[in-house]
């Protein structure tokens, strides 16, 4: 018998897996990514509305005839946004309801313009200058209250 020769052969390597089509792992992660994407804006379309709604129920109580009947209404709001905060909070009367109002921020209405808001709703004529301070300070308080921010 002839001794026969064996040819010996390199190893065969496969090519490298293409980058595309990504494998299925892949297109999971990148929905729900795009999930929480949308996700994301849908609350922050929500919460846009929700404070535009806010200032617009705001505005339409500024709108009254005369400006005590504006602070009177402006009071009225900021009770029921200070429900949002604390239960008992719209039972408050006098300095406890302007420190509350004042919250851990300052002083402005129980030392500043917001003192307005005890009497100025039985005052026959407000200043345009005082009405104008205690709006600005009530808006932005009625907002704070309202997303429940104390």
């Amino acid at each position: 018998m002839q001794a026969q020769e064996l040819v010996l052969r390199d190893v065969h390597v496969p090519p490298a897996p293409s980058l595309w089509p990504p494998a299925p792992g892949w297109w999971l992660l990148a929905v729900a990514v795009l999930l929480l994407l949308a996700a994301a804006c849908a609350v922050g379309l929500w919460r846009k509305r929700r404070r535009q709604a806010w200032q617009k129920l705001f505005d339409e109580a500024c709108a009254q005839a005369s400006p005590p009947a504006r602070i009177a209404a402006i009071s009225g709001l900021l009770r029921r946004a200070a429900r949002r905060v604390d239960r008992h909070a719209d039972r408050l009367r006098g300095e406890d309801w302007l420190r509350f109002l004042d919250g851990k921020k300052g002083s402005d209405f129980s030392m500043g313009p917001g003192r307005l808001l005890l009497e100025g709703g039985y005052r026959r004529e407000v200043e345009a200058s005082a009405w104008e301070a205690v709006r600005d300070l009530a808006r932005k308080r009625f907002l704070e209250l309202m997303a429940g921010r104390k």
